[in-house]
């Protein structure tokens, strides 16, 4: 990677070796780091990532709110109707 670059990582923890970013974060391999998982979750509070002004660190949440919830509990019920060969109802988003 080039110095300027940025290593995002929104998808599973394990992905990103985070002693390895540590290292490149420290030595200045690469310029910064935003992550919303870790390898080991909850982050530990002395984790080295905690204290680099260059890491934004955020929870991983972004489905949390009282209508995302909603959405997939009706999506989810909907794929069950469906994937037992049954129709809908009709009012199924309002349930």
């Amino acid at each position: 990677m080039q110095p300027s670059a940025v290593v995002i990582n929104t998808s599973r923890g394990p992905v990103i070796d985070e002693q390895a970013l540590i290292e490149a974060l420290r030595e200045g391999w690469i310029s910064g780091a935003a992550l919303d998982v870790f390898e080991d979750e909850p982050l530990a509070p002395d984790n080295p990532l905690r204290a680099m002004d260059q890491v934004l660190l955020a929870p991983h949440n972004a489905n949390s709110s009282l209508a995302a919830w909603e959405r997939v509990h009706k999506n989810t019920i909907r794929n069950l109707y469906e994937g037992l060969g049954i129709t809908p109802p009709e009012n199924i988003d309002q349930i």
